[in-house]
């Protein structure tokens, strides 16, 4: 009666040990699957409008340079890739590409030039929106490689309509004028949405 005890217990514990392993594999399987997540939870296209101030343009400048390697003129990018500056800026969003549509917000933040052999920034801003449609802000930082025609960066939260969200912006340089105006078309994919 013993030994039949004892394998009936071997024979439990082999079973619940059996039952308990392929449940933690198919929890991790099920968990894994529920993180990759391919389609966004939401999505927006908006444009956002910088105008560089020359020295000339103080009434439509959004964006100025605040630093800029030793002895370089605040008014004009730097030669070499434009290395060591760093601007600020204070650009309208729009959700076409006229500058000159009615405004849901303001990109705010800066670019830093900081590649001495290509033109790469790397950026740090968020959009301030403000409208019956969306109320709040999104944070996005990066690199900004811009010889590529789209960059991807990363949305690192938000507040308001945007709480919590993040996911990625897909940049495109839309148009550009010289080294004082350009466009660029920010297609965001929030993947976690709160």
């Amino acid at each position: 009666m013993a030994r039949a005890t004892a394998a009936t217990s071997l024979v439990l514990v082999f079973l619940l040990s059996f039952v308990l392993f392929f449940s933690s594999f198919s929890d991790a399987a099920s968990s894994w699957k529920s993180k990759k997540q391919h389609k966004p939870c939401k999505h927006l296209l908006l444009y956002f409008h910088d105008i560089i101030y020359n020295g000339k343009n103080a009434a439509n400048a959004t964006s100025a340079i605040v630093a800029a390697p030793q002895g370089a003129n605040l008014t004009i990018l730097a030669d070499k890739f434009h290395f060591g500056n760093i601007a600020v800026f204070d650009d309208p969003i729009t959700l076409d590409n006229n500058l000159h549509s009615p405004p849901i917000g303001r990109a705010q933040g800066m670019y830093i030039y900081d590649t001495k052999n290509t033109y790469t920034a790397w950026l740090g801003f968020s959009f301030v929106l403000n409208t019956t449609d969306y109320q709040g802000t999104i944070n996005f930082i990066g690199a900004d490689p811009l010889m590529n025609k789209t960059r991807d960066i990363s949305i690192v939260g938000g507040t308001g309509d945007f709480f919590m969200h993040r996911g990625i912006a897909t940049l495109m340089t839309d148009s550009f004028e010289g080294e004082v105006y350009f466009r660029l078309s920010v297609d965001i994919k929030f993947y976690e949405c709160w």
